[in-house]
């Protein structure tokens, strides 16, 4: 029954396979809590809210007997810090240059599901990075890989760039062994973080991860972080390409999740300018557009005050008067860093955003220097 569930599974498009029981991980639940307690989940309060079920699969579903963990390769066709210097343009983080991984995958295990229960009449429920399920200690206990110390999952085979599914079942199927930890005295993924994320190997500090930054945070970036992202619009893929597996990664062969060329390195100048519909267009069936127009554009607009090109000046200044509070703060950023001169006349007489008002006195704190 294994191999038959491979064998369906691969033909489904995944490209690796692993076999565990829900209470594989039984540390996890403490490292949650250790990291809950120390406030490294932010503002994802569902973290703490589903901690109890996020930390035992048994708790999920006391049914389960096996968990079938599942990975799809996306690996890019060149290295994403090459982006890093392209300061006119944006940069997203690989996975989100193509098709909602969300999607793509959960419509793969739904048809290995199907087929599962058609051929042994078992209860299932599968899972894609959507629910309460750790899906990274249950792939290393499955054999799938092992967590980092940038806490992502490094396979042998695929580097850092592995997308993760899980299907929970009533089948009491044999497990595979762990992969063992080979990331040794390698640190290679710590130094590089922009932010110093990391406060110790194998722990993330979400509150200062770009990624969470960018994506999660609904407010304005908070200043001390806005230089380190360069040109970074939405995630950061720097402790995931620094890892020196990825000398073994693949370039990945699913053409809903390669990378659309329109998103490989969009001009900053055309992303300022979009309105909503011009950026739930844009970001058609990506996951960028869960973030929404206004919090896009302020990681846009930080990436315009990092860019260094004062022709972008006038481009933040059109977005001084936007209708969200959001948006006009990062304005005001950018040109306190490109043109502050545009900023001598001080906030208009109809600003009342209390954060808005913040940037404009930090911008003429800075003026005044």
């Amino acid at each position: 029954m294994r191999q038959a569930i491979a064998d369906r599974a691969r033909a489904e498009g995944f490209d690796t396979i692993g076999f565990t029981t829900p209470d594989a991980v039984p540390e996890a639940a403490a490292r949650l809590t250790e990291a809950i307690a120390a406030g490294h989940h932010g503002s994802m309060a569902w973290m703490e809210e589903t901690a109890e079920r996020r930390g035992d699969p048994r708790v999920l579903w006391p049914e389960a007997r096996s968990v079938i963990m599942l990975g799809v390769n996306y690996g890019p066709n060149e290295n994403p810090l090459d982006g890093l210097e392209d300061r006119g343009a944006g940069l997203l983080s690989v996975y989100a240059r193509g098709d909602d991984y969300h999607e793509v995958i959960k419509a793969r295990l739904k048809a290995v599901g199907r087929w599962l229960a058609e051929e042994t009449g078992c209860e299932l429920k599968v899972f894609v990075d959507t629910a309460p399920l750790m899906e990274k200690p249950l792939a290393a206990a499955a054999g799938l890989g092992w967590q980092g110390k940038h806490t992502n999952l490094v396979a042998r085979g695929f580097g850092s760039w592995l997308f993760l599914g899980a299907i929970m079942t009533t089948l009491d199927l044999p497990s595979d062994a762990p992969e063992r930890d080979h990331c040794g005295s390698c640190s290679a993924c710590l130094t590089i973080c922009p932010t110093a994320a990391f406060p110790r190997p194998y722990a993330l500090d979400a509150r200062r991860c770009l990624s969470y930054l960018t994506i999660e945070n609904k407010g304005p970036i908070p200043r001390e972080f806005r230089k380190a992202m360069g040109n970074r619009i939405y995630g950061c893929d720097d402790c995931l390409a620094a890892c020196p597996w990825n000398k073994f990664a693949q370039e990945g062969r699913n053409l809903k999740l390669a990378a659309r060329d329109h998103l490989k390195r969009p001009a900053l100048a055309d992303l300022a300018r979009l309105d909503d519909a011009a950026f739930r267009a844009l970001f058609t069936r990506s996951p960028v557009k869960r973030i929404g127009r206004d919090r896009f554009l302020r990681n846009v607009l930080v990436a315009i005050g990092n860019s260094g090109d004062d022709s972008l000046a006038e481009v933040a200044a059109d977005l001084l008067a936007d209708a969200a509070p959001l948006v006009r703060g990062a304005a005001i950023w950018a040109l306190s860093e490109l043109a502050p001169q545009r900023l001598a006349d001080g906030p208009p007489a109809t600003e009342a955003d209390p954060e808005v008002l913040a940037e404009w006195a930090a911008a003429g704190a800075m003026m005044t220097r």
